[in-house]
């Protein structure tokens, strides 16, 4: 596969997941709204994301073994953290701010974080320097979640 083939494939793949993220932040606080506990339906959002990854994984690898590399720096085996955070928030917050605003602001919050990771490289991702039109567009970015979300 071409680099153009794979960058739209990937592009393609990122876009159905980010169809996700509403579909969920519906879902899931929905559920904890008729459950009256947001943790509880995070737990049960979790549950079905391992249920899934485990499957996947099964389906795809079969059982691999499993090991902790001490070369490995710690953090990097708590990623998940931030799913549970996502997840949490998501859930308590989406059915009294709106679907919508929860969003569109998580979706603010990713661009920040996205700008500083690349530009400082952080967790061994690839650098790429915060330049004048990546300013810009992180700008224009930042004024459109804004008048989406605007009533």
């Amino acid at each position: 596969m071409g680099g153009m083939q794979q960058t739209i494939l990937y592009a393609l793949i990122m876009l159905v997941v980010g169809l996700g993220i509403p579909m969920f932040a519906a879902l899931n606080g929905g559920l904890a709204a008729r459950l009256q506990n947001p943790m509880l339906a995070s737990t049960f959002a979790l549950l079905a994301a391992i249920v899934v990854i485990v499957g996947v994984l099964l389906l795809t690898e079969g059982m691999p073994q499993i090991r902790i590399d001490r070369s490995i720096p710690p953090w990097f085996y708590f990623g998940g953290v931030f799913v549970a955070i996502y997840i949490l928030g998501m859930t308590w917050v989406a059915p009294r701010f709106g679907v919508g605003n929860a969003v569109a602001f998580v979706l603010l919050g990713q661009l920040i974080s996205m700008a500083l990771i690349d530009h400082f490289g952080w967790f061994g991702a690839a650098h790429y320097p915060i330049t004048l039109q990546r300013v810009a567009g992180l700008a224009l970015m930042t004024a459109g979640v804004f008048l989406a979300v605007r009533r």
